[in-house]
Parts: C-alpha cells; sequence; structure tokens
C-alpha cells in the first residue's frame, strides 16, 4: 500500500471559502528524495508554513520527520494552472 503523503492546491471563492473553485488533478509536491524517505516517518513531506515574495511560493516542508525542506514555484503560473483544474 502507498502511504507517501502528498500535497495539493486548490482556489476557494473569495466570498465563500467553503466553495472550491478549482484542486489539482495530482499532487503537486510529494516524496522524492532520499531525505524525504529516510528518517521516523519515511515517505512523508508536510508542509509548515509558506510565503510568497517577489511573485515565488516558498512552500516549508517536514520531510520524514528529519529534515526540512523548501519547495518554490511561481506563483502566477500556479494559480494560471489552477484556474484549468475542474473543481
Amino acid at each position: 500500500e502507498d502511504r507517501r503523503y502528498r500535497l495539493g492546491a486548490m482556489l476557494l471563492d473569495l466570498n465563500d471559502p467553503s466553495q472550491v473553485l478549482h484542486r489539482t488533478p495530482t499532487p503537486i509536491m510529494e516524496p522524492e528524495e532520499p531525505y524525504e524517505f529516510d528518517g521516523f516517518y519515511p515517505g512523508v513531506i508536510f508542509p509548515c508554513g509558506n510565503v510568497i515574495i517577489d511573485g515565488t511560493l516558498f512552500v516549508y516542508y517536514g520531510a520524514a520527520d528529519r529534515c526540512i525542506g523548501v519547495a518554490t514555484c511561481d506563483c502566477d503560473q500556479l494559480v494560471s494552472w489552477l484556474t484549468t483544474c475542474a473543481p
């Protein structure tokens, strides 16, 4: 059984955040690197916080409960892609 933790993304309605407008059909982040499998919880990545700086999204995450990592992407590209995804 595949027990890896994965991360997706979604866009919510600004006026009613209970309404999901779009969501990724597949994970945008999942364990791949050796340090994400070598630890107390192998195959687990868990986001701890994020920030947008100059249009770049930084997602800080724990890896296998042993390391801390950061993943980045262009925020505008992520939102543009999300708007093509179904709810």
